[in-house]
């Protein structure tokens, strides 16, 4: 049962008996809602997108922020041990040689180990990448393809 009122309104009644009135819309108002409404939603998945890029470059930050500084603990540890031992090998060598030359050779050595780490070092920075949100970038290629996908149906 249905009661026409204009051509664009009918009112219908419910299955509890109420009267119910109900817009008939055209095309071009369902068209133009539909378009709204997928700019509004693909304008909300990039900014939640961007939140999550956001999220993982920060947590990315804090753990390479903990990582540096405890490399930084044991650089300094490691530097009072190889003092200890540039002085073991000084001792040892003043045993056979005067202790000036003893140490003009820990010097050199120590010198010369230092130049290769920081060769070597200067190489595998060369070959970093900045770091990059993968699974935000990951999600945001899923959602781009889907909506490719859906706008070609």
């Amino acid at each position: 049962m249905r009661w026409e009122v204009d051509e664009m309104t009918s009112i219908r009644p419910d299955l509890d008996g109420q009267a119910r009135t109900t817009q008939r819309r055209t095309s071009e108002e369902n068209t133009g809602e539909l378009v709204r409404q997928a700019a509004q939603q693909t304008s909300e998945l990039l900014r939640a997108e961007l939140r999550l890029a956001v999220a993982e470059v920060k947590e990315k930050g804090r753990s390479a922020g903990k990582g540096a500084g405890m490399f930084g603990g044991a650089g300094l540890v490691a530097l009072y041990g190889l003092g200890a031992l540039a002085a073991a090998a000084i001792a040892a060598l003043a045993l056979v040689l005067p202790v000036w030359l003893g140490a003009l050779i820990v010097a050199v050595v120590l010198f010369a180990v230092a130049g290769v780490l920081a060769l070597a070092g200067r190489r595998e920075t060369a070959r970093a990448v900045p770091p990059v949100p993968q699974e935000a970038m990951a999600s945001a290629r899923r959602d781009v393809a889907e909506i490719r996908e859906r706008s070609h149906r």
